[in-house]
């Protein structure tokens, strides 16, 4: 069976994202909270973040409280931040796979891919 992994990557400091909060969003009709967490020291989610029954086919979103990331690691952000809350949306096609979704982020910009 396949599995949903991400991780993050703070491109201001060079360091893996360490703290950073993240939900997870199924989206139908309307968008179901699936599961919630935070980025370990190594930026990542300490177990997959969707996996087993559970990962099935369909449109979801990750949601990363990066605002609050910066602002716990003192950066001056302006107020309202630039970027507060990122959110990707992708889709799930083969849930016989592993599906990896990585963000690269500063205060002022991010990108992401799918990674492996």
């Amino acid at each position: 069976m396949g599995k949903l992994t991400t991780h993050v990557l703070d491109t201001a400091s060079g360091l893996p994202a360490s703290g950073v909060q993240w939900a997870l969003y199924r989206i139908e009709d309307s968008s179901d909270l699936i599961r919630e967490g935070v980025t370990n020291p190594d930026g990542r989610s300490e177990a997959p973040v969707l996996e087993k029954d559970e990962f099935v086919s369909g449109v979801y979103e990750l949601r990363f409280a990066i605002g609050d990331y910066f602002r716990l690691r003192g950066v001056n952000l302006s107020d309202p931040a630039f970027l507060d809350t990122i959110v990707i949306q992708f889709g799930i096609s083969d849930s016989t796979t592993h599906y990896h979704v990585p963000l690269l982020v500063s205060p002022f910009g991010y990108s992401t891919y799918r990674g492996s």
